[in-house]
């Protein structure tokens, strides 16, 4: 009989399923679920989006394209950069269309990792950062970034971690599931201590759109000095409500991202062709389809933090994303049990804190992309589970 135990990598069975589907999973199984725990938008795909991929499969576009994505989609993709961020980069050199942002990080990391080399990741942070390091044979040193911090990393923390080994720093803004933000000032103090070292920033930038009160997304590569030791990781996914068209890229240095799209060559091939024509349109003409469900989020969360914070859970301003992260600690509660107790006896689905990291004990990560009436009966619920403890 075959010995699986000898055929499976031991680093691959050691690495834990995403916390986040754990509940997930468990709330399928049941039914009158309200759920608050999967970071998916609700809204449809904008018309003109869908419009556009039909189009393309009418008119028989359905081949492989070049490895770096359609030429059309990396010049769109470079003009919106440009005109949101101020970022300059070179369709033909510089940009690559992936599947999805998290193929992006995944192959930025396969491209600079060699064994033991160390990565800093902040967390609470999305959890693929951590095993996909690990994945590459490098060593994740982490970053427990603090409330009273609003959840930022700070400069003092950045330079305590770097050893002769740190080959690269996570930089997860907007952040899932704090909604932390970094702004101008935060990149520069980040920036003044990369600037004399050898260490390159993965700035995942997926939520870049959903930032809220007025404020306005910086991209550290667009601090001076910062381009040439950056990979913008950015997608199509939450801004354009396009999770299931499976389309996101990497921008950066030519030399990085040549090695890059060679991993993706052998790996992937190249992204969705339908998606990459649905993803022109949308860089074209969806900039008010952006903004309105932008707005509507706001609206959300607004409902939802200061819903938490009635019913007693104290809940720090989201500036971005579109997570709340509700402190449980006056419930006495570990994270893990405060959610499936609240699961069983309320119905309502919310992740754990520490499925983001060993530093988000003591809260819980409530999605707002859903409706103001979904919302609202979510926080019923939760009122009622925490009259009865």
């Amino acid at each position: 009989m075959i010995d699986y135990g000898k055929i499976l990598n031991p680093t691959v069975c050691a690495i834990k399923p995403s916390g986040i589907r754990r509940f997930f999973d468990i709330a399928a199984t049941m039914e009158d679920v309200i759920s608050l725990g999967v970071g998916e938008p609700d809204f449809r795909t904008p018309w003109q989006i869908r419009n556009a991929g039909i189009k393309s499969l009418e008119q028989s576009r359905t081949k492989y394209t070049s490895n770096a994505g359609l030429a059309a989609l990396r010049a769109e993709i470079a003009a919106y950069l440009g005109r949101k961020y101020g970022l300059s980069y070179d369709p033909q050199g510089e940009i690559l269309v992936t599947v999805g942002g998290s193929e992006a990080i995944d192959m930025a990391l396969r491209a600079v990792l060699s064994a033991g080399d160390e990565v800093i990741i902040p967390q609470p942070s999305y959890v693929c950062y951590e095993p996909i390091t690990q994945l590459c044979g490098g060593v994740p040193v982490i970053l427990e970034t603090k409330a009273e911090d609003e959840f930022k990393v700070t400069p003092e923390a950045l330079r305590a971690l770097i050893t002769p080994r740190t080959k690269a720093l996570i930089l997860p803004y907007p952040c899932n599931p704090t909604g932390a933000i970094l702004e101008q000032e935060d990149l520069e103090k980040i920036a003044d201590v990369l600037r004399d070292t050898n260490i390159l920033v993965i700035s995942d930038e997926i939520y870049s759109e959903l930032t809220f009160g007025g404020r306005h997304h910086v991209s550290i590569a667009s601090i001076e000095g910062m381009k040439e030791r950056c990979v913008v990781v950015n997608g199509f996914s939450k801004a354009f409500s396009m999770t299931g068209w499976r389309l996101g890229f990497a921008c950066g240095p030519a030399p990085i991202l040549s090695q890059i799209t060679k991993i993706h060559q052998f790996a992937i091939m190249c992204a969705p062709t339908t998606s990459q024509y649905a993803a022109i349109e949308a860089m074209r003409s969806c900039d008010e389809a952006v903004a309105s469900m932008k707005e509507e989020y706001d609206l959300r969360r607004k409902l939802i933090v200061n819903g938490f914070r009635k019913i007693g859970l104290g809940c720090r301003e989201p500036k971005g994303a579109f997570y709340a992260f509700p402190s449980i600690q006056s419930t006495k509660m570990s994270s893990e049990e405060f959610c499936e107790k609240l699961l069983y006896a309320e119905k309502v689905a919310l992740v754990p804190g520490t499925a983001f990291g060993k530093g988000g004990e003591g809260f819980v990560r409530a999605s707002y992309c859903y409706s103001l009436e979904h919302i609202t009966e979510a926080l019923q619920r939760i009122e009622r589970f925490l009259g009865s403890l």
